[in-house]
């Protein structure tokens, strides 16, 4: 017998399961898939709890952008081409489903290395042990030479983008700069200087970068500020960059008295980090709009939203 005073639990009062709201029941469970079911099956069947409810909420919100010709914002980092998703995102922009692609600056790199020899991405952990990592020569000249020439007249984008029309690369319909510009839809590259390989070399032109991509922050900015209640922004695979590219033009597209408010924004990665979480998914919808943040590999997820999207929309 303990010599320590005990709470007294007789006098506890309770009430019936029954009586409790509860977040789980049998109608949110998963259910098995069948041998002739489709993936809208699949969708249909995932659990309608936590994220299995809010990617089907997050794929009716996309598909009312669709359906009503809404601005769809697609934002992304450079491991989306890395793990081979650039067809699916070509064709998403062939369908209507992206009316403007952003990037960050390493997004290039890949884009043009697929486009003009099939192949990318480097062994950074072996090259950078004896100083060659990043030190390509051909696909760096390529584009700093195309950013150079783009100073004053194109956005970064455009710049590269014309100048893969002019090289007729081999690889071209794997491009997502190239198939951009060749179907009219805005696109844009966010580069910041020091992050990307291209500018270790001698023939990077500083003051050309800052021109060009500061001429598509302005195109950016100007699609930003299209975004209304059925408009959708996703971020895909950018910890940094568009994150923080996407906060500053939404508050000078706000600033200038665009209704830029009520979207759904999503982002999909495979952790979670701050800045998507602030600058995208909370503070641009904390009032009106919603927010969503799905985690998981890349070559699983996107083949997964588009492929869901497109049994939603036949």
């Amino acid at each position: 017998m303990t010599k320590f005073k005990k709470i007294d639990l007789s006098k506890i009062k309770t009430y019936s399961v029954k009586e409790r709201k509860s977040k789980v029941s049998l109608s949110d469970f998963a259910k098995p898939i069948g041998d002739d079911q489709t993936i809208g099956d699949f969708i249909e069947n995932l659990p309608s709890i936590l994220s299995g409810h809010f990617f089907k909420e997050f794929l009716d919100d996309y598909t009312r952008s669709v359906k009503s010709k809404s601005t769809i914002l697609l934002m992304m980092g450079a491991h989306v081409i890395k793990v081979g998703i650039s067809p699916l995102i070509i064709d998403a922009m062939k369908k209507g489903w992206i009316t403007h692609l952003a990037l960050n600056g390493a997004c290039v790199i890949h884009d043009v290395e697929i486009a003009l020899w099939g192949i990318t991405s480097e062994d950074v952990a072996e090259g950078i042990e004896d100083g060659s990592f990043g030190m390509a020569k051909e696909s760096t000249e390529f584009i700093n030479l195309a950013v150079k020439n783009g100073k004053g007249s194109l956005g970064y984008g455009e710049a590269v983008a014309s100048a893969l029309e002019t090289s007729q690369g081999p690889y071209l319909e794997y491009s997502l700069l190239y198939n951009a510009f060749k179907m009219n839809i805005p696109f844009t590259v966010h580069s910041a200087l020091g992050t990307e390989i291209i500018h270790q070399h001698p023939s990077v032109d500083g003051a050309a970068v800052g021109d060009t991509t500061w001429t598509d922050f302005q195109i950016f900015t100007n699609n930003v500020s299209t975004l209304d209640k059925n408009a959708t922004v996703l971020n895909i695979g950018s910890a940094v960059i568009m994150p923080e590219v996407f906060l500053k033009a939404l508050t000078v597209a706000r600033n200038l008295g665009y209704p830029a408010f009520g979207f759904s924004s999503a982002t999909f990665d495979m952790i979670r980090h701050y800045r998507p979480t602030v600058n995208v998914v909370e503070r641009p919808t904390q009032k009106k709009g919603k927010g969503y943040y799905f985690i998981g590999h890349h070559e699983i997820m996107l083949p997964l939203l588009f492929a869901a999207l497109n049994s939603k929309l036949k």
